[in-house]
């Protein structure tokens, strides 16, 4: 196969040529593309060199399999254009999630809806997928009614910028910021920009992208999304009402069972999902699992992913490995 990343020299791009290479997905030949400031850098993947091309040079050499991670402009103005030259694109900015006609993917949740046809294929948010991987099959069960949801996602969800601010404030670097405020010691309420309804972005993707891929639009979602001073790692806290009734026990095995999920529930022992053992992993790991003491149909619990990966650069490839079987 022959794959072309998109954004090649950015935080996603590295981690998806990363995973590539963990994942061995019988890649013959990797095409890396950057912006004209990274033309002709040289990136290594599987210990071979290659030289970073131009979008336009890569459209031309017709990739299998093009993974996009540079922006929903770049998305909008080229995926098409790969497309037309028979390669699927899967794209993780924002520029296809909600297009009716383009499918939103979480391959443990709704891979199989995928067919040859599908040459745009888009990549959820990531605090979207860390958050239906763990109530898909919740959902299934006990049917969701509502979702309160509030977020405490890092710094690396930015990029490199957001990551760059907040060493900079730990080293009392006085550079340019990225986000409106200090993160370094602070709590920003506020990722990605007001919309006017005076929530963000970020809080409609959930509310919308979750209603998507669960196929559901009569779940009520209500969403609060935060940066955190941590470095990788977006942690959530969610509460849940059901349709229908349930044990605690029941809520704990069904997410035992579930493929890409870790629970870690012993509260006795001080143990709980976090972002510090997180970090570098693909799995999804849910944890502080309790009734919700004002609702007997609802519960909390609390879910951490490493949004690089899983949220971000691991579900790319898994999607890659499906559409996979559709290349000649």
């Amino acid at each position: 196969m022959k794959i072309a990343i998109i954004g090649a020299t950015g935080l996603v791009g590295q981690k998806m040529i990363q995973i590539l290479e963990e994942m061995q997905l019988s890649v013959n030949e990797l095409i890396p593309v950057a912006s004209l400031k990274s033309y002709n850098k040289s990136i290594y993947f599987n210990d071979i060199e290659y030289k970073v091309k131009s979008i336009f040079e890569a459209i031309e050499l017709k990739p299998d399999i093009a993974l996009f991670s540079a922006g929903s402009d770049i998305s909008k103005e080229f995926a098409p254009k790969f497309a037309e030259k028979g390669t699927f694109v899967i794209d993780n900015s924002s520029a296809w999630r909600m297009d009716e006609n383009i499918k939103l993917i979480v391959p443990e949740i709704n891979g199989n809806i995928l067919t040859k046809n599908d040459k745009i294929i888009a990549n959820p948010n990531c605090s979207t997928i860390q958050m239906v991987m763990a109530i898909a099959p919740l959902h299934q069960e006990f049917k969701i009614k509502r979702i309160i949801v509030s977020t405490y996602q890092s710094v690396s969800g930015s990029g490199m910028k957001g990551i760059r601010q907040m060493m900079n404030e730990r080293k009392n670097i006085d550079d340019e910021k990225f986000y409106p405020h200090q993160i370094d010691m602070n709590v920003i309420p506020h990722c990605d920009s007001f919309t006017e309804n005076d929530y963000t972005k970020e809080e409609m993707k959930m509310v919308n992208e979750t209603r998507k891929i669960l196929n559901d639009d009569t779940i009520l979602i209500s969403a609060t999304t935060v940066r955190v001073p941590v470095f990788g790692g977006h942690s959530e806290s969610v509460n849940i009402e059901f349709e229908k009734n349930f044990e605690i026990e029941q809520i704990k095995d069904t997410l035992a069972k579930t493929k890409g999920i870790v629970v870690q529930d012993n509260p006795k022992e001080n143990i709980y999902p976090m972002p510090l053992n997180a970090y570098e992993k693909d799995e999804v790991f849910v944890g502080r699992i309790r009734r919700d003491l004002s609702n007997s149909k609802a519960i909390n619990m609390w879910i951490v992913s490493d949004n690089v990966r899983k949220g971000a650069a691991t579900n790319a490839v898994q999607i890659a490995e499906i559409v996979k079987q559709f290349i000649n």
